[in-house]
């Protein structure tokens, strides 16, 4: 094998990887990728027990991964008035007080989506809706010069959704969320240059959110989701995750939407 047979697959060997939402869903399948690619790898949640879950279940999936490989961290996003503290925390841990400085963050966390519609939203509701999916990445943002290495290199991705350019009936205040995201990665992608920021913006996508509904409402919901794609399929993690992926190691890429969604915008 010449020394050249792994240039495309050795992007991110060695390199320093944080996942949030790292516990479930794609941020899990983009820690799966990251070990798989040779990363140092540390998922973050704000929930102790599926902390623990998510690394037993990649240590278990990985047994000749190099204990030092895979780490974990606790880091609740939704407190407002303590985030940008709990991620100063955080990053300091990942990094070693920044001695260890990262290369990627992917930024896939998230709670529970509800749709307000305009007749029922208050402030208070509005303001909850984007705590951790607007906010966070702001707060990473700005301690991003402290704990990054800022070179091409280097990537720092947001999640949005395809509701933002195709809303349903609604979900016209998420869909405003998801805009605003967009703007915000452009903006960052000036202010952080020369690193990179980039969104990825998936269509449904079959998670463990699924796992809560009956099995009635699930197969309505996936049936309804796979029949608005040109696929024909609902989106899987493990196949969302190569977006994440592409996105570190493109190192052209910057302030750009990758879209991943079967199609639902031709439907």
């Amino acid at each position: 094998m010449s020394a050249n047979a792994q240039k495309y697959t050795s992007k991110l060997s060695n390199r320093n990887v944080l996942v949030f939402g790292g516990t479930s869903g794609i941020g899990f399948c983009v820690a799966e990728a990251s070990l798989e690619h040779g990363a140092y790898v540390t998922i973050s949640s704000s929930n102790p027990a599926r902390l623990s879950n998510a690394l037993d279940r990649l240590k278990s999936s990985y047994p000749d991964i190099p204990p030092e490989k895979l780490n974990g961290y606790t880091c609740d996003l939704a407190d407002t008035e303590n985030v940008e503290a709990n991620l100063d925390a955080l990053l300091s841990k990942v990094t070693a007080g920044g001695e260890k400085k990262l290369d990627h963050i992917s930024f896939t966390a998230g709670d529970a989506l509800t749709a307000t519609t305009i007749a029922n939203a208050t402030p208070t509701t509005i303001k909850k809706a984007m705590n951790v999916r607007f906010i966070g990445p702001i707060m990473i943002a700005k301690l991003i010069p402290k704990y990054m290495n800022l070179t091409p290199a280097s990537s720092f991705t947001i999640t949005s959704g395809s509701i933002t350019h195709k809303p349903a009936p609604g979900w016209a205040i998420l869909a405003g969320w998801g805009g605003a995201l967009e703007g915000l990665m452009r903006g960052l992608a000036v202010d952080l240059k020369p690193m990179r920021v980039n969104m990825v913006s998936p269509g449904a996508v079959e998670t463990e959110l699924f796992e809560t509904l009956s099995p009635e409402v699930r197969e309505m919901i996936m049936k309804n989701s796979a029949a608005q794609t040109t696929v024909g399929l609902i989106g899987k993690p493990e196949n969302t995750a190569e977006a994440y992926l592409y996105a570190m190691k493109d190192q052209f890429a910057t302030g750009g939407i990758i879209e991943t969604n079967g199609g639902r915008y031709l439907v």
